[in-house]
């Protein structure tokens, strides 16, 4: 069984078994980490500091699903429904992230139409079937905030 989830590439040779007695669970240098094909370049995530704040305060499981696909979007990778869609009523470029556990559901705004960056700007914790029009127009200023360089 493979220790580490690079030996599922079929670019990777089979990982020798991790057997719990070798203190070698690694088998390949991580030079050929390029040979996956991941995109050189990588978006930076620019927080608003309230936006940040509320992620910090998610359980694990949920801090975890968001970091994943905010890193998924600084390699490029389009992310869509059901975990992310856009948000016109925000602004052009803007999305949310629709993270759920089994207590809560959360909802964090992020902007991509920046050439160097992703603004992660607003978060909240969903607790109707629409977004409450209070969410969107503080969303509105928070984004506006950050690309004025007031945060």
């Amino acid at each position: 069984m493979c220790v580490h989830l690079l030996c599922l590439s079929p670019l990777y040779k089979p990982c020798l078994p991790f057997n719990g007695n070798s203190t070698k669970s690694w088998r390949h240098p991580l030079a050929n980490v390029l040979s996956l094909r991941h995109t050189p370049y990588v978006k930076s995530i620019t927080f608003h500091p309230k936006a940040l704040a509320f992620i910090r305060d998610q359980p694990l499981a949920l801090k975890r699903e968001i970091g994943e696909a905010l890193r998924d979007l600084q390699k490029g990778i389009s992310i869509g429904l059901p975990l992310s869609r856009p948000m016109p009523s925000v602004a052009t470029g803007a999305y949310e992230l629709r993270v759920r556990s089994a207590t809560t559901t959360v909802r964090v705004f992020y902007f991509v139409k920046l050439a160097n960056t992703i603004l992660v700007f607003h978060g909240f914790q969903k607790k109707t079937q629409k977004t409450p029009a209070h969410e969107l127009a503080l969303g509105q200023r928070r984004l506006q905030e950050m690309i004025d360089g007031n945060d």
